[in-house]
């Protein structure tokens, strides 16, 4: 699962979009593609699928285009602890629309979405990103203002974001940066060690240099006002 956000995320969905139809889990994973163990996951996971509302133009009046035409809320009931990004993937597989999701478990419940291009045939769907879980019952936030679909499923998905976006920054710029990030904290964290274990005082040297270097670049990819070298 990926890392979240402090602040939790629960946006109070428009009454003029609701939608509320249950949709089979065997819609997702009858086809022969799909392999045993990730439909034993929908058997054993998951109590209930829900279409919960259409974000669309004829719901909300957000002109939609070829890239976003809609952008759909699924619930996703469980019957355990939690579901895997695995069946999330294989949700969003089958919609062609981009979906966030809100995982239920009882009375709590926590937003995740992945970014998806429907571009081609098959959709595109990257890293997902999710909240904490939080009570169903607590605070939802109005919609991000917008202009169109495409605006507002961009604000959408950078609020799920576990890093602050910088001025002019798309989410498939800030995804790409956070990926760099957690590759170089695992480089730091390899180096660390390295150091901690290196018996010959030159090969501390060369490894604290590397350590620094990289320590440097971190700071830089984090900083949430970069400076202009970047």
């Amino acid at each position: 699962m990926t890392d979240a956000r402090q602040t939790p995320v629960l946006f109070r969905w428009p009454a003029t979009a609701a939608f509320g139809r249950t949709v089979p889990k065997t819609k997702f994973y009858a086809h022969g593609t799909v392999r045993t163990a990730l439909r034993e996951m929908f058997i054993d996971d998951i109590q209930r699928v829900t279409w919960a509302y259409k974000l669309a133009d004829d719901t909300i009046r957000l002109r939609g285009t070829t890239a976003v035409p809609e952008v759909q809320i699924f619930t996703v009931e469980t019957k355990g602890a939690d579901v895997s990004d695995d069946v999330l993937t294989a949700i969003d597989r089958t919609v062609h629309f981009p979906i966030i999701f809100e995982v239920a478990r009882g009375d709590r419940v926590r937003t995740v979405a992945a970014q998806k291009s429907l571009h081609g045939k098959a959709p595109t769907i990257g890293a997902y990103f999710t909240t904490d879980w939080q009570s169903a019952a607590g605070p939802r936030r109005p919609l991000p203002t917008a202009l169109d679909l495409p605006s507002l499923y961009e604000a959408l998905l950078s609020a799920l974001l576990p890093i602050g976006m910088r001025e002019g920054e798309t989410v498939a710029e800030a995804t790409e940066r956070l990926d760099r990030t957690r590759r170089l904290q695992r480089e730091i964290a390899a180096l660390e060690k390295k150091l901690r274990t290196e018996p010959q005082l030159n090969r501390k040297i060369e490894v604290r240099r590397q350590l620094k270097e990289r320590e440097a670049v971190l700071a830089e990819l984090t900083d949430p006002v970069p400076s202009n070298k970047e």
